[in-house]
């Protein structure tokens, strides 16, 4: 309890959400209990409901919320809160290294990626799709490998490219960020070398880079590559590596014309597909072979594994509405859930023996199985006192809408007799 209410302490829940406006001083809403319910919030079976998150807010704080009254406080300004703890979460949020490979040699890992979540159809002006009718949201990612956490994050439309999303800089210095196919850039490979950090990409179809010289010797009659470009002879090759000096050439801006880019680009067999993966990266030849730069590249699992994640555990691609600002309250609130998630592990791995392992996904399970258990003794912690078990059932059993009937009610006005005139 101690570990959560100091990454989100109840005094600054409540003061941010006085100065966002998202709440009145003379009202009655809790803060800390409805962001916890939404960090917590699984009460509703396998799906996560607003009528599920109310019910876990109703379990924990002094005095209980009815769906209007829940609802009414589900704003624009309620979303842009819970964006603003993400981000406070993210620098606060760190775990032990679960990674196998040697990445001591960086700072940090870091992999940039995107996945779509689908939304209502009547979303489809604000999350405009790239085909078809049903809205969908882009969900952007940079996913800290090293710390197993989340640096940046961002929510666009799904036409909105993975790539207009990353941004190069000084940051980059002494990290090493794996991208796939849809982020491939001459101009920013250049631009993160220019600022000491390094790269692994895998090569576009459509890329063919110049060798300007080959760095290993084969025997017999090899073929020559220098002078050569990559996707012209890699289907006449059979050695098992490719590893080669590459240049490019891309618009820097324009003002500057077009420049030249050296690289270096390795081949990998895969033994199953009988084909290369080919890579571009700025790596150093003599620490990493291009062995190293496959088993390296398959650090990007990750981020795909985190995905899963936030799919299949908190049912991040599970949207039944038409209102854009519940979107983002939801994509905001499974991303609370993910920082917390992780940040008990870090807490969990502190105290287990050294030689305990906790898989993510095993772990994400195990989180979420007592995500109920622990929102409950955090209330205790917090002081609150909620109405009565009993009490509490009758609040969320009761029928809401008076004019409609329920089927009981239907049924014995079908079954009773009419009079004859």
């Amino acid at each position: 309890m101690r570990r959560l209410t100091t990454l989100f302490p109840s005094e600054f829940l409540e003061e941010h959400a006085e100065k966002l406006g998202v709440v009145e001083r003379n009202r009655k809403t809790q803060m800390p209990a409805l962001v916890w319910s939404f960090v917590f919030g699984f009460a509703a079976g396998e799906s996560r409901t607003l009528a599920g998150f109310r019910r876990s807010y109703n379990a924990t704080a002094d005095k209980t919320l009815s769906p209007g009254g829940f609802h009414q406080r589900l704003t624009p300004a309620f979303a842009e809160y819970l964006r603003d703890l993400v981000e406070h979460g993210i620098d606060e949020v760190a775990v032990p290294d679960a990674v196998d490979i040697d990445i001591d040699r960086f700072r940090d890992v870091m992999i940039a990626d995107g996945t779509v979540l689908r939304l209502h159809r009547l979303l489809s002006d604000e999350f405009e799709p790239r085909r078809g009718e049903q809205g969908g949201a882009r969900l952007h990612l940079l996913h800290n490998v090293t710390d197993q956490t989340i640096d940046r994050f961002s929510v666009t439309d799904e036409k909105a490219h993975d790539s207009t999303e990353f941004s190069t800089g000084s940051w980059l210095e002494d990290r090493l960020v794996l991208f796939d196919q849809a982020y491939f850039k001459y101009r920013r490979f250049a631009l993160i070398d220019e600022n000491d950090g390094y790269f692994v990409s895998r090569l576009k179809p459509n890329a063919n880079p110049k060798i300007t010289a080959e760095l290993r010797e084969w025997r017999g009659d090899a073929i020559p590559l220098e002078g050569e470009k990559v996707q012209d002879v890699v289907d006449n090759l059979y050695r098992e590596h490719i590893d080669v000096e590459v240049e490019a050439t891309f618009q820097r801006r324009e003002y500057a014309g077009t420049q030249s880019y050296d690289s270096k680009t390795v081949g990998v067999r895969d033994e199953d597909a009988d084909d290369y993966h080919l890579y571009i990266t700025n790596l150093p030849r003599e620490e990493f072979l291009p062995a190293d730069l496959a088993t390296i590249y398959r650090c990007r699992w990750e981020v795909e594994l985190l995905f899963r994640e936030l799919k299949t555990q908190y049912n991040l691609d599970e949207f039944d509405t038409s209102k854009t600002y519940i979107v983002e309250i939801l994509i905001y609130a499974a991303l609370l859930s993910l920082l917390v998630s992780r940040d008990l592990l870090g807490l969990v791995t502190e105290q287990a023996d050294d030689e305990i392992v906790f898989p993510p996904e095993r772990w994400a399970a195990t989180f979420r199985s007592h995500a109920q258990l622990i929102l409950s003794e955090l209330g205790e912690y917090l002081g609150y006192s909620p109405p009565p078990l009993l009490e509490r059932l009758i609040e969320d059993a009761q029928k809401i809408h008076q004019q409609r009937p329920i089927l009981q009610e239907t049924l014995a006005t079908a079954a009773q007799p009419r009079c004859e005139a």
